[in-house]
């Protein structure tokens, strides 16, 4: 006997099978939250097999994130099909990022939108749900537990016979579609702890104008650093190669206002790595220090700063971080969840940190910021009065400078009283002087 649907034209059949689906899907979902997980796990399951027989269509679900890592096809997704949204859309998502001109739009949810490739169409669903176990975004900060309180995911319908043309073909090309998009756009980006963001992070563009060019350093350590760096990007098939997490850390120490912070800024606007602040203090446990791994991207900067007050205020907390825990973060086995990760410490005080942190494999580089040398005052008075050559004044501030220590921001606040070079110069001897005669007059005390 033949079902009324075998007795229509093959448009007809087509558009019952879609029906079908849809009305189906639709019942499947008003019942999820109204019987025992048993039932409607059985009846998803029905559901579903008798929607793959009346349909000739392949749906892949295509989660935001699995577990805690996030989905990188999800991502690749949302920022491929956000060019390829046409007129006839009935609603999109749209924001303007913070100091951007472009604004970025992509899919909104409940919304399809249709793409082709070599001859196949393909149709995209944007859909969320609520989480079940998160009656609220963030549990009690007391419990250290971080959730998510909705998940979306993407369904992608096609027709069956191009199963393996979309798994082998397509979703590659939209992961290496989705990076070219991204180098386009790309503006470094700076992340802070953020409990209430979507992925544990907070992000505003990072707009510090600090480049090696500026940076107030001696030329053989900022060269060093320059190539240390490139060999780090560059050295893919070499860490493949020994058996290494794609990673590196840097030490920066010394006193305050010697341009720690500066310099990891340099290092961001030099590489294109957004940079994410930890904040130890922030943190409040082991778990929700591995989650906030876990969100970071690859291609960043994590940067600890004052490591050694960090250390001080929450390591010895029994509740809080531990050392172990921190070196898992570092070089532990949760550490490898990313390729070229740069982690930078800073502080003020070297000798106060425990040697197992310092060792290479945590710290492979140390780079002492020292106080003001006459080359770094040559780059300081390029930068801010546009100094090219040598200036008469430039004798009595190499001698002063020999004597007397003076850090970088302190030599910058100097150069900035006035744009006329001679008045701004006479004034940087008498303030060193100064300095220099107070520094004297303790010594004797």
């Amino acid at each position: 006997m033949s079902s009324i649907s075998e007795n229509l034209p093959n448009p007809c059949k087509a558009l019952v099978s879609v029906a079908a689906s849809l009305a189906l899907s639709t019942l499947a979902l008003r019942l999820a939250d109204r019987l025992p997980d048993a039932v409607e796990t059985y009846l998803i399951l029905w559901f579903r097999s008798l929607s793959s027989r009346v349909s000739s269509q392949l749906t892949l679900l295509i989660r935001d994130s699995n577990g805690l890592a996030p989905n990188q096809i999800f991502e690749a997704a949302t920022v491929y099909l956000g060019t390829k949204l046409s007129p006839s859309t009935s609603r999109i998502d749209v924001y303007k990022p913070a100091q951007e001109d472009e604004l970025v739009v992509s899919m909104d949810r409940d919304q399809e939108l249709v793409d082709t490739f070599k001859g196949m169409k393909l149709k995209w669903i944007l859909m969320s749900a609520r989480n079940r176990d998160s009656s609220h975004p963030i549990q009690s900060r007391k419990k250290s537990s971080i959730s998510k309180f909705e998940s979306q995911h993407f369904l992608l319908r096609f027709s069956k016979k191009h199963r393996d043309l979309v798994l082998e073909s397509y979703l590659p090309w939209i992961l290496s579609r989705a990076k070219e998009i991204r180098e386009q756009r790309k503006a470094v980006k700076l992340h802070t702890v953020d409990y209430n963001g979507p992925d544990y992070w907070g992000l505003i563009n990072l707009s510090h104008p600090a480049t090696f060019d500026t940076i107030a350093m001696e030329p053989n350590i900022k060269a060093a650093l320059i190539e240390d760096l490139n060999s780090f990007v560059g050295g893919r098939e070499y860490y493949k190669r020994v058996g290494r997490a794609w990673k590196r850390g840097y030490l920066l120490y010394g006193p305050p206002g010697t341009g720690k912070s500066s310099l990891v800024a340099a290092m961001a606007n030099y590489l294109k790595f957004d940079v994410y602040d930890l904040d130890l203090n922030e943190v409040q446990c082991n778990s929700d220090l591995r989650r906030l791994l876990i969100g970071t991207g690859s291609q960043s900067i994590i940067v600890i700063e004052d490591i050694d007050c960090s250390k001080e205020s929450k390591l010895l907390d029994e509740d809080k971080i531990t050392l172990s825990g921190l070196l898992n973060f570092i070089d532990g086995l949760w550490s490898s969840c990313g390729d070229q990760r740069i982690i930078v410490f800073t502080t003020n005080h070297k000798d106060r940190l425990d040697p197992v942190l310092l060792r290479p494999g945590r710290m492979d580089l140390h780079i002492h910021m020292s106080y003001c040398t006459f080359s770094g005052f040559k780059t300081l008075a390029h930068n801010y009065l546009g100094i090219t050559q040598d200036h008469p004044s430039f004798a009595d501030i190499e001698n002063l400078l020999k004597k007397d220590q003076a850090t970088p921001a302190a030599i910058a606040g100097e150069l900035m009283i006035s744009q006329d070079p001679e008045v701004t110069l006479r004034g940087l001897v008498e303030f060193l002087r100064h300095k220099l005669d107070d520094s004297e007059s303790v010594h004797n005390l």
